[in-house]
């Protein structure tokens, strides 16, 4: 593995580190592997495993929660989980100069909102590109520039059983038109049997997914990937869509809780779409509002657009909106290129600052970081 590391290191100019951590009963084991270097085993000891899952519990509450949306109540949860579990090997990052971390959480931790824990001063993903694995040999290591890569976008705005999603032409439009080459498919295009056609087809690199997903414990059958007219990806079809054949460098799941699952699938959709053979799959935590989802893609395809790299795009899209770099002023999206007219639906709701966790935290590379 500090091989791989030590190859990724050469190839991106990035310098990537491994950290497991695990929470044990009375311990917290934590595991930190760098490019040609020997594994630094720390054990934070008097940590109850209850205590550290509790904690995280606190925080994703703290940032969800839309009473609090407006004060920063989730810095406490958020500053203590930090201390446990980066600041003891915090030295040994510095001292390796790692600036990119891939993360495999143990139970029950890998819902973590990791990019929103705090040392008291800045947020983690301020100094850190993150990305989540579900385990090392479960990854694809190849290392593929990001760049002539088409790109499928499908996705719905209008349902049935669930909540309009106003935002999505535009989300769409806006990928497929200004940041990459590729083709868009909404509403009565969007279909399993049309996602299938179109990667056979023809050859996109990214295929990006704007509708409602539900994640549900028990039977396979109950969890899924909302298409079009009532139509639904099981979790079982996830793992039959034959992502490899042709490769899929990136899996967007531009959708409700699709980095989340139980303790059979605890990445949910995506940790499963990388284990079926996607590359890199950027998902979110929690639901987040429509024009908050809008906010978010539209900054990491820029910023991917230039960057070529997923962790640090999606780094670079999430320090714009806790910056207050993107926000909605007289009916439009403000960000960090050119601005984005919002669609009536959504226009009528004011101007909105995006700063909040809520908005940006949600979301995070599962797979390679490359």
């Amino acid at each position: 593995m500090a091989k791989q590391l030590d190859l990724w290191k050469f190839q991106t100019d990035k310098n990537p580190g491994v950290v497991w951590v695990w929470p044990r009963t009375k311990t917290i084991q934590l595991v930190l592997i760098t490019p040609n270097q020997i594994p630094v085993i720390y054990s934070i000891t008097d940590k109850e495993r209850k205590t550290v899952l509790n904690t995280a519990k606190i925080l994703a509450g703290e940032i969800i929660d839309p009473r609090v949306r407006h004060t920063n109540s989730y810095l406490k949860p958020a500053q203590q989980i930090y201390q446990w579990i980066v600041a003891p090997i915090e030295s040994e990052l510095e001292k390796q100069k790692v600036d990119t971390i891939l993360f495999c959480l143990g139970p029950g931790l890998r819902s973590l909102a990791l990019s929103a824990l705090h040392d008291g001063e800045k947020f983690l993903i301020e100094k850190y590109s993150i990305a989540l694995i579900p385990a090392f040999n479960m990854i694809e290591t190849e290392y593929n520039p990001s760049k002539n890569m088409q790109v499928l976008g499908m996705g719905a705005s209008e349902f049935i059983n669930h909540q309009s999603l106003p935002a999505v032409p535009t989300e769409l439009k806006q990928i497929t038109q200004e940041f990459f080459p590729g083709k868009a498919f909404i509403n009565q295009d969007f279909t399993v049997k049309n996602l299938q056609y179109q990667r056979q087809k023809q050859k996109f690199g990214i295929i990006h997914l704007a509708t409602h997903a539900e994640f549900k414990s028990g039977k396979p059958s109950n969890s899924y990937i909302q298409f079009w007219n009532q139509e639904k990806l099981n979790l079982d079809d996830i793992r039959n869509l034959k992502w490899h054949q042709p490769k899929v460098e990136l899996l967007v799941l531009s959708a409700c809780k699709t980095a989340v699952g139980d303790k059979q699938a605890e990445l949910g959709f995506a940790g499963l779409a990388v284990q079926a053979g996607v590359k890199s799959a950027l998902a979110s935590l929690w639901y987040v509002s429509d024009v908050g989802t809008l906010a978010l893609m539209n900054e990491f395809y820029q910023h991917f657009q230039k960057i070529s790299l997923k962790a640090e795009a999606l780094r670079q899209a999430q320090i714009a909106m806790l910056k207050g770099k993107v926000n909605l002023k007289k009916g439009e999206l403000h960000g960090s290129g050119s601005n984005v007219k919002l669609p009536q639906e959504l226009a009528k709701y004011g101007d909105e600052n995006l700063s909040h966790p809520y908005y940006w935290a949600a979301f995070t590379i599962i797979g390679n970081p490359w």
